[in-house]
Order: structure tokens, then C-alpha cells, then sequence
């Protein structure tokens, strides 16, 4: 697997507060390519980041409906990873973003 392939597949860590919490027990949290599958983010985590991943849950986010001056309008949504590790291994997501 090729880096071009492994940055377009993980887009971004995605920081929250709820990110932080699952930081706590081996669980990180990425954004990711909408026709991306959980074989293509486990390998691409394990690569990037040499770590042993256990599971991978993928979630589609819808973007919120806003308007803008009377006009309606839509975000856009994104796709969001929860990347669960073995135990006793970690990410450093600010370090490799």
C-alpha cells in the first residue's frame, strides 16, 4: 500500500471531547474517504502508524441542514472512523496529522 493511497483513505484526526475520552482506552478517532471500507482503514492505520488494530466502525455523518439569508442550504457530511488498538499500544495523533 502506497502513502498516496493511505492519505487519501484517512483524511483527518477529528479532536473532541468525546475523541479524548476514547483516547483513554485505545480507541482514536479519524476522519475518512466516503467509499473507503474497514479493510482500507485497518491496513492503512497499521501502516501509517505501525500499530496492531483490533476493530474498525465506520459511521456516516449527515451534514446539518443551515440557511443563509432566507436561502436553504446543506453542509456536507463526512464519514468517521473509530479505530479500536491492541492493548498497551497508542497513537500520537497530533505528532503524524
Amino acid at each position: 500500500m502506497n502513502n498516496e493511497f493511505i492519505l487519501s483513505v484517512l483524511r483527518a484526526p477529528l479532536i473532541s471531547e468525546k475523541a479524548a475520552r476514547l483516547a483513554e482506552h485505545n480507541q482514536y478517532v479519524f476522519e475518512v474517504a466516503p467509499e473507503a471500507t474497514k479493510a482500507d482503514v485497518k491496513a492503512a492505520v497499521e501502516q501509517l502508524f505501525e500499530v496492531k488494530v483490533e476493530a474498525v466502525n465506520l459511521v456516516n455523518v449527515k451534514g446539518k441542514t443551515k440557511s443563509f439569508r432566507y436561502r436553504q442550504g446543506r453542509r456536507a457530511g463526512m464519514r468517521k472512523a473509530y479505530i479500536r488498538l491492541a492493548e498497551g499500544q497508542s497513537i500520537d495523533v497530533m505528532a503524524k496529522a
